[in-house]
């Protein structure tokens, strides 16, 4: 990923002089456009996440107490899929491809200024996890991905000669986020809330290059979307009533700490130029 990347920067630092040349009579940045996008995403790490627990569905905290009043999850946590029921061992989060389509418009003021909106909608292929660890021993696992995702976001530029246009871009973020829950647990029951919507925000900036009608460009974005509807409800199954989830006689509700679900991203944009 990270060659593609600097694959699409050369290219256009290449590129970008002999398309002034050509593009010069059909330059401007005026009227609308379509397109789309493709490139990488690459999560930040967010090491410390952990799993919270709660008797009362309101009440938070970081473990459960056995019967003998220990910590039932005294073995601890960690950032990403667990790949053992109790040595605390965890894959990385996964990145990868995104892909999108896109459409905005640009206005100019004089013949430097660009003003102007962009919104794109597509699939951002990460997920996101954070695992637990039991006395058991065994190992719990909330994770994220993204069915799709969605954005809104002014643009504002400079462009120094009407075909090569520089600007930062911010605005609104959508993205619709699947939940999984995974357990090497077989007594209890285990019931997530499915998928829900997620809002935050993106920001970045970017290149572009026009090429008679049509352009293209390298952008950078970092998106924010607020997770805070994950649960995951336990209860009783099979488990003793000594069980840690079920001693209050009800049951337990699973979170995570973290509510925040974010990534870079680095993508290769094109345009067709009403």
């Amino acid at each position: 990923m990270r060659n593609l990347i600097l694959a699409g920067a050369a290219a256009m630092a290449i590129a970008a002089p002999a398309f002034a040349q050509d593009s010069e009579a059909r330059g401007g940045y005026d009227g609308f456009y379509v397109g789309g996008s493709f490139g990488g995403a690459v999560q930040p790490n967010d090491g410390g996440s952990i799993l919270l627990f709660s008797r009362n569905g309101t009440t938070f905290s970081n473990g459960i107490p056995t019967a003998a009043g220990a910590n039932a999850f005294s073995p601890g946590f960690c950032n990403g899929s667990a790949t053992s029921t109790g040595n605390n061992a965890c894959r990385n989060d996964k990145d990868g491809i995104e892909y999108k389509a896109r459409i905005g418009g640009d206005t100019m003021f004089g013949k430097h200024i660009v003003v102007g909106f962009v919104g794109d909608l597509g699939k951002t292929r990460i997920s996101d996890s954070t695992s637990g660890f039991s006395t058991t021993p065994a190992s719990y696992t909330l994770t994220r991905s993204l069915k799709y995702d969605a954005g809104a976001r002014g643009r504002v530029g400079f462009t120094p000669n009407g075909t090569t246009l520089f600007y930062g871009t911010g605005g609104v973020a959508y993205g619709k986020l699947r939940n999984n829950f995974t357990t090497s647990n077989t007594a209890n029951t285990f019931v997530t809330n499915g998928s829900h919507d997620a809002w935050g925000y993106s920001a970045g900036g970017g290149v572009e290059q026009r090429i008679g009608a049509f352009s293209i460009g390298l952008e950078y974005l970092y998106t924010s979307l607020r997770d805070n509807d994950t649960r995951v409800a336990v209860g009783a199954g099979t488990a003793p009533a000594t069980n840690p989830f079920i001693l209050n006689g009800g049951g337990t509700t699973i979170a995570r700490s973290d509510p925040n679900f974010r990534w870079h991203s680095m993508r290769v944009t094109a345009a067709f130029r009403f």
